[in-house]
Parts: C-alpha cells; structure tokens; sequence
C-alpha cells in the first residue's frame, strides 16, 4: 500500500526532444520560430473573424474555434517543453501530467469532432445553399461548438483517469517532450495489454468514422460542383473544400499513425515525429492554409489595417 502511495506521489522525468541528439538547440529554437508564428497567425485569424462583420459566418465561426483549438494546443506542450530545454529540469509532477495529457487529448477530439463538422458545413453550403441559413443558424453553430468541447473534454476525462491511476515501478523517465498516454501505459507496473488493445480500438473507431463521414461529404460536393455552370462559383468551391481537405490530411495522418497502431510497434523517436507534425507543424499551418489561399480573408485583412493604421495621406497631413 505505501509503494502505491509512494508511486502516485513522485515525479515523472521527461528526456526531452531526442535525446542524445546533437545540436538539439537548433531544433529547439526552430520549435520556438513556429510557435510564435502559430500563436500569431491563429490569434490574427480570431481577431479578424471576431472583428470583421463580413466574417461573421457559419464558416468562420467554426474556423475560429478550430484556431482556438489549435492555439491551445500548441500552447500545451511547446512552453513546458522549452523550459525544460533551457533551466534543465525536466521533471513534471503527476497532477500536471495528467493535466497535460487531458488537455492534448480533449483538443485532439475536439478538433476531430470539429473538421467533421466544418466538412458537413461545406456539404450544406454547396449541395443546399437555398436552405444553408436555415440549416445552419447561429444556434445550431453554438451547438455544433459545444459539442466538439464536451465531447472532446468528457473523452479525455475518461482516458486520462484511467490510465493516470494506474502504480508506475521502477523507471519513471518519459522519452517524451510531452506526458502522453501510450508513454506511460509502458511504465506501469500491471498487465494492461487489454486495455492497450482497447485504446488501439477506440481510436480506430473514433478516427475512421468521421474520416469516412468527411470522405462521403466530399463525394457528393465533388458530384455537385461538376454540376456547376459558373466556372468562378465552381472555382470558389473547389478553393474552399481543398483547403479544408489539407486540414483534414494534416490532422488524421499523423493522429492515424500515433494511435491505430499497436503499443509494440511504437518507437519513442517515431512518435515524437508525429506528434511534433500533429501537435506543433499542424497549429502553425492550418491557419496558414486559411488564411493565404481565402481571398475573402485577405480582404478582411486589408480592411482591418486600412480602417486602424492611418494611411499615407493622413499622416502627411
């Protein structure tokens, strides 16, 4: 019994990025370069939607809770990793463990729920546009954004309680930047093979469901835009879905890879790969990928900085 309390009491270690790997700093200080475009680009793109009347639509809304999402996580991991680099401590306490494990998973499903969500928005938009204000009220847009959080949040709740409660024996060292689910189920003292299993199931399931609703959404958009007359409109169309297909590649690639593949073919330096692709790269691309390749963005934008930083003439004067 006091071995149990002992073991749900001490710290974990996190060995950082690669370890052993040389020049690391470089690698760390690329991190860095992307998290602070990641929270620039994603914090500009919640201004311009919040600001922009323009943007206030079922599109941008759900866009803006995807930056929220991302912004988040990213903000989750990249901060804690840092320090930890730079002061050399790399131990973490098991509340702020499970802390950061519940936070990554809850913005993980979460924002799987959401790019689901955005592809039947897109299906809506193109396939019913006569009935897309109807289908896709403000209230159901609410709805929609308080569905990817709690189900997102109650998922995680129930993932990381269990495998948090589990003893941990003997090494307590995490070949990881970040505490993470399958990381520690390889320290505990037990026989988890079921549930490994289970986890490796659940995500299977969570994963290719809405991967197949996402694929389906877009089988019956692709047959309606070839319908299309108006080669600017079809032109609209296809600009805005192969946007959003480049989120949904950037998102279930990597989460595909992490968690459908069974414990024994984890490798620490492959999963850290992905989860810098799906955790850091992916934060700082997707609104890239919104907001470079969607005019309407753009032009929000330079409505934005011509009604706030005074012009040429005006200054001159």
């Amino acid at each position: 019994m006091d071995k149990s309390n002992e073991s749900l009491n001490m710290d974990f270690i996190l060995l950082g990025l690669f370890p052993g790997m040389k020049h690391v700093n470089l690698l760390v200080s690329a991190i860095l370069l992307i998290y602070t475009v990641a929270l620039t680009t994603n914090s500009i793109l919640i201004l311009l939607i919040w600001v922009d009347s323009h943007l206030h639509t079922p599109m941008y809304f759900l866009l803006s809770q995807l930056a929220i999402m991302d912004l988040t996580l990213i903000s989750s991991t990249v901060p804690k990793m840092a320090t930890d680099f730079f002061s050399g401590r790399r131990n973490i306490s098991r509340v702020a463990c499970g802390t950061q494990i519940f936070f990554f998973l809850t913005l993980g499903m979460a924002e799987c729920i959401l790019i689901t969500l955005m592809s039947y928005d897109r299906y809506v938009a193109i396939c019913n546009p006569l009935r897309y204000a109807l289908i896709m009220s403000h209230r159901v847009c609410l709805q929609m954004a308080a569905i990817t959080w709690v189900l997102g949040a109650l998922t995680s709740l129930a993932h990381t309680a269990y495998a948090m409660h589990f003893p941990i024996c003997g090494s307590r060292e995490i070949p990881h930047f970040l505490c993470e689910v399958m990381a520690i189920l390889k320290l505990v003292c037990e026989d988890i093979s079921a549930y490994e299993k289970a986890v490796v199931m659940t995500s299977i399931v969570v994963l290719l469901i809405p991967l197949s609703f996402i694929l389906s959404s877009y089988a019956l958009i692709f047959r309606a835009v070839l319908r299309m007359n108006s080669h600017e409109v079809r032109n609209k169309a296809l600009a805005t879905c192969s946007s959003h297909l480049t989120v949904v590649g950037l998102y279930f690639g990597p989460a595909m890879l992490v968690y459908m593949r069974p414990s024994s073919y984890h490798t620490p330096k492959l999963d850290q790969v992905l989860f810098m692709l799906g955790g850091i790269l992916t934060p700082m691309m997707n609104p890239l990928i919104y907001s470079l390749r969607n005019k309407e963005v753009m032009i929000a934008l330079k409505r934005v900085l011509t009604h706030f930083l005074p012009s040429k003439e005006t200054s001159c004067r």
